[in-house]
């Protein structure tokens, strides 16, 4: 079983691949999972990529709410 998300996968990714997630605003989070947002892709964290997947949260992008009002 592959464990690309572990750490040495995203040794060359920017910041070791964290950041903030544009979901749910937390920071120093590992941004490893692509989900769509309209017609761009954004990376969100682990726990908003099982809430959107299950229809908890939605893919709207505090930025693009934000631009759009």
């Amino acid at each position: 079983m592959s464990k690309a998300h572990r750490g040495k996968g995203i040794r060359e990714l920017f910041a070791r691949g964290r950041g903030i997630c544009p979901v749910c605003g937390a920071s120093g989070i590992k941004l490893l999972y692509e989900q769509d947002a309209g017609e761009q892709k954004v990376k969100v964290c682990k726990p908003c990529k099982a809430a959107i997947k299950h229809g908890k949260k939605s893919v709207l992008v505090k930025e693009a709410v934000a631009a759009a009002e």
